[in-house]
């Protein structure tokens, strides 16, 4: 039956309303709050004059507590430390206010927050690993499938957080732009071998170029061409040019191997023959030098004494001639008799049959004189034969 029907409750509201009457009084309620507190903190209730005051006072201190507390533990929750390479954005109403250092530092919560951006540590980005970013085109119009990766780390905490949305992005961006450029301006065959390196250095550059002008807060500090090649449609075409190129190459520096050994012997044969025909040349000038001072001293003496000169000459001319011989002919005048001297025998003849021709001869005999002697003697009968 409904709280309002005939036979209920009559105007009883269930809810505790009764008709006709007013709000809730708000200091009556305040009161009561107080007196509750006041009772939480040793505060006793009551009625009467000395009871409220005593109940105020009681209320007036917990409140003073509740308060200290609460500014306590605001305080202490706006403390916080920067680690070491790292710095601390600090943001008052959502706007840029300083930046702190590493260390313990203190802010007001709820009025300032604070951003920790780590400014060591290297990020990268890679840029590739999708058809629309790898493929580019050369300057000979050729297509070529590149892959990059980008390290990079933050240079200005500021710029970093409040300059760009999304560093990562505009990074990749900024890659593809400048990689697209730089591709653009060298033909294949120098991207994919011996430009690896130049071209890195230039999108490099140029990168740091395009973040600066936008002022990222980024700072590039290495670029790696992981791969660079043809696409994978003509791929085995372009092996196989590599492939005779590199043959081309080999064969060049087996040619200048064989060049490099073969010109420093002939060189070296060469300087050698011509140090000779010198040396030839400065022995046969000596030699004709020597042999016309020689020839100037004898005509000097042949002119003081002509005939003792010839006899001179000639007896040289006859000794230089029969010291290369072993036998000698006589052919004495006034005589059929021709006498032979086997001088090679003579001079070898050993000493021990000297010895023993001398021991077997008689005592009382003359000593037979020695071969040098004998040798000596007939030279001298033989040039006063020839003199005569």
């Amino acid at each position: 039956m409904a709280w309002n029907e005939p036979g209920g409750s009559g105007n009883k509201d269930p809810w505790g309303n009764r008709p006709n009457q007013g709000p809730p009084d708000l200091d009556e309620f305040i009161k009561k709050l107080q007196a509750r507190l006041g009772g939480l903190f040793g505060g006793k209730g009551g009625s009467g004059a000395g009871g409220g005051a005593s109940s105020g006072n009681a209320g007036s201190i917990g409140m003073g507590v509740i308060a200290a507390v609460l500014l306590v533990i605001w305080g202490l929750s706006g403390i916080y430390i920067v680690d070491q390479g790292r710095q601390g954005v600090v943001l008052q109403f959502g706007a840029f206010n300083s930046i702190t250092d590493p260390g313990p530092h203190w802010y007001p919560r709820f009025i300032q927050s604070v951003e920790i951006v780590d400014v060591e540590d290297i990020r990268s980005v890679n840029l590739g690993h999708t058809s629309d970013e790898a493929l580019m085109l050369t300057q000979d119009e050729n297509i070529i499938d590149i892959k990059f990766t980008v390290q990079y780390k933050v240079k200005d905490a500021r710029d970093f957080l409040f300059n760009v949305r999304d560093p990562d992005l505009t990074l990749r961006q900024a890659t593809e732009s400048a990689v697209r450029e730089i591709v653009g301006k060298n033909k294949l065959d120098f991207v994919i071998t011996e430009g690896r390196v130049a071209v890195a250095a230039g999108v490099s550059e140029l990168i740091q170029k395009i973040l600066d002008s936008y002022a990222t807060g980024i700072t590039v500090v290495n670029l790696n061409m992981q791969d660079a090649q043809p696409p994978e449609q003509v791929q085995q075409a372009f092996d196989d040019a590599i492939k005779a190129r590199e043959d081309k190459q080999r064969q060049i520096n087996e040619a200048e191997a064989y060049s490099n050994d073969v010109l420093p012997r002939a060189r070296g044969k060469a300087a050698r023959v011509v140090e000779e025909a010198r040396a030839y040349e400065a022995e046969v000038v000596a030699h004709a030098e020597g042999e016309t001072e020689r020839f100037l001293k004898v005509l000097g003496e042949y002119k003081k004494a002509p005939k003792v000169t010839r006899e001179r000459l000639y007896l040289d001319a006859l000794e230089e001639v029969m010291a290369g011989s072993s036998k000698v002919m006589l052919d004495v005048k006034n005589s059929n008799n021709l006498m032979y001297l086997p001088l090679d025998k003579i001079i070898s003849r050993q000493p021990s049959v000297v010895e023993s021709d001398v021991s077997s001869t008689p005592t009382t005999t003359r000593r037979r004189a020695p071969q040098s002697t004998r040798d000596n003697r007939f030279s001298e009968r033989l040039r006063s034969r020839e003199v005569r």
